[in-house]
């Protein structure tokens, strides 16, 4: 039943995408075959307007809260949401995205963990790294151009707007070593990194700055500064 309903549904959105949007999409994923898609997240209108851009089915990664309402919140996970409760690894809902690719269905992530606010690439969270260890799946990119300025945080109704949905290749990691603490975390940040970057490469826009970058800036600042002073 689930299926007829995500059917309907995955037409309807198509259709507002044309009609509305001048809706277009570049690119395709793996016609089988287990895999995560991994898109940058801009607006509430990402899910369907990616969704509708695939000729299979897909389970989507989201934060628990943003269906409180108990019967809708019930309804919604039976046609793809996977809730994932938020300040710490949610291993029930990262482990029914790993059963999912595992058994050939394509799972979706927004590796930045919630939507901009300014249209501008965040930070990835290393959540897409543990699926790829697990997995060994492949990683297709994704950009969802416009989505942001149709309806942005904080709109009340949708502007009219294009948007494009590009797919870039498949992306496969090796893993690294599990045994190793330090080598898994390792490999969790080259996954992420490796993703938001060819994210980035499709939409044509800047890659975001990580933590790690911030810190070798600061520190590169501060032994400038030092040579300075001397």
């Amino acid at each position: 039943m689930s299926g007829i309903v995500y059917g309907f549904l995955w037409v309807l959105a198509r259709a507002v995408g044309k009609m509305c949007f001048r809706y277009r999409v570049e690119g395709q994923v793996p016609p089988t075959g287990g895999f995560l898609i991994a898109a940058n997240h801009a607006s509430y209108l990402d899910i369907p307007l990616l969704g509708c851009g695939l000729n299979r089915r897909a389970w989507y990664l989201g934060r628990n809260d943003l269906f409180p309402i108990p019967v809708l919140n019930e309804m919604l996970q039976a046609l793809g949401w996977i809730p994932v409760k938020l300040g710490r690894l949610d291993r029930e809902a990262f482990g029914k995205a790993i059963s999912l690719i595992r058994a050939g269905k394509v799972v979706v992530i927004f590796p930045e963990g919630g939507r901009t606010h300014d249209g501008h690439l965040r930070p990835p969270k290393a959540g897409i790294g543990v699926i790829v260890s697990k997995t060994g799946c492949p990683v297709v990119p994704a950009y969802l151009k416009g989505t942001f300025d149709v309806l942005p945080i904080g709109a009340s109704w949708p502007r009219w707007s294009q948007v494009t949905v590009r797919f870039g290749a498949p992306i496969i990691f090796e893993p690294g070593k599990q045994g190793e603490r330090a080598e898994t975390k390792q490999f969790y940040q080259q996954v992420s990194r490796t993703v938001i970057e060819q994210i980035a490469a499709l939409g044509q826009v800047p890659v975001p700055k990580s933590k790690d970058d911030l810190d070798v800036g600061t520190s590169n600042r501060q032994t400038a500064d030092a040579h300075n002073a001397e």
